[in-house]
């Protein structure tokens, strides 16, 4: 092996911890360069695959051209998901021998439910099953809102190895486990395998992070300006202690990075780290010492402060803080689900651009 991949962080972080790190991008290049560095996973969702294309574009480009040519009558949105899909299916060829390897347990690829599902459990479990169907090591990404909860567990039980998205809370993440619980206790009720299923739920510790400081200026809360960081690492490491206590095969997932401790922080968890190849190169370009810093408890003055002055925080940090039927109108689900959607558009937009160029002069 390259000694040089032995020292560097990331490496280092999972060769002498139980933690996990993921590409968080289907990028060729970028996969290329997390796994050579330790990787066993990747994302991807429209946002991702957008940017993909602005960085890729050499890539892509005549892989388009054919898609439209070979497919006269296609929509715009038909072609975005044949695209999205190949994407996934192109890193899923990245991790396969990494799946091969940990027999199913590892190297995966997610790879979004179309984010205008929300609200149907339905479509997004027939979506989901389709992803399944793509190549052997898909991870399926499904909301954790009111329908997502739903399919979570249906898509469970139909063999489907879930990552639950758009989380941001501890109810999120037990309503999550429960889900799952849930479908894998009904596949093997039935006497189905479920021998390499491996799911997943993200926690996206950044966002929870950026909602409370827009609540700060909205409200006029002041408070130490460096506990904003530590919001959803306290959220993290409450929601890990639970998921072991009660024993979910749920696998916690951290993402959205917003600064070193959200790799820091959770080194030593037995969970997956979610890490943008931004963030990969400063870690691995870091001084940071590579310690076991999981079971490190969030200094309780912090935990104490954001829970006097915040609802939102009590929301997301308490257990029983929202009920299911409140996780659609959460102000970060609101904002992320709000991104996932025009970051979709986007796409469909550079394609027509493509179907349909703008004949105006310049």
């Amino acid at each position: 092996m390259n000694e040089k991949r032995f020292k560097s962080p990331l490496h280092e972080t999972v060769s002498s911890h139980s933690t996990d790190f993921w590409n968080d991008s289907c990028s060729v290049e970028e996969l290329t360069y997390a796994i050579d560095h330790g990787a066993v996973g990747a994302t991807t969702n429209p946002v991702i695959v957008g940017e993909v294309l602005k960085k890729e574009r050499h890539l892509w480009s005549d892989r388009i051209d054919r898609l439209l040519r070979d497919n006269p009558k296609a929509t715009e949105d038909e072609i975005a998901w044949q695209l999205i899909e190949e994407m996934a299916v192109k890193g899923a060829s990245l991790l396969k021998p990494i799946y091969d390897r940990e027999k199913g347990k590892k190297g995966r690829i997610s790879v979004q439910t179309n984010p205008k599902y929300f609200r149907n459990a339905e479509r997004i479990v027939e979506q989901a099953v389709h992803f399944n169907s793509l190549a052997p090591n898909i991870q399926v990404k499904i909301p954790v809102t009111r329908a997502g909860v739903t399919a979570i567990e249906e898509a469970t039980y139909r063999g489907v190895n879930i990552n639950a998205t758009v989380c941001f809370t501890v109810p999120q993440a037990l309503a999550s486990g429960e889900a799952v619980e849930r479908g894998l206790k009904r596949r093997e009720g039935e006497g189905k395998d479920v021998s390499e299923m491996s799911p997943v739920c993200t926690i996206m510790v950044g966002r929870i992070d950026d909602w409370l400081r827009l609540v700060a200026d909205r409200d006029h809360i002041i408070t130490d300006p460096g506990y904003f960081n530590w919001a959803g690492i306290a959220i993290m490491k409450k929601a890990y202690g639970l998921y072991h206590k009660r024993g979910y095969r749920t696998r916690l997932l951290a993402a959205a990075y917003r600064c070193h401790m959200h790799w820091s922080e959770f080194i030593g968890g037995d969970l997956i780290l979610t890490i943008p190849s931004e963030w990969q190169k400063r870690f691995n370009a870091s001084d940071v010492q590579v310690i076991p810093r999981f079971d490190h408890p969030v200094d309780q003055r912090i935990v104490d402060e954001l829970h006097g002055k915040f609802v939102e925080f009590r929301k997301a940090y308490d257990e029983d803080g929202l009920t299911v039927e409140a996780f659609d109108t959460f102000g970060a689900t609101l904002r992320t689900l709000r991104q996932f959607l025009g970051g979709y558009d986007e796409l469909v937009r550079t394609l027509r651009d493509r179907m349909a160029p703008n004949p105006d002069p310049k």
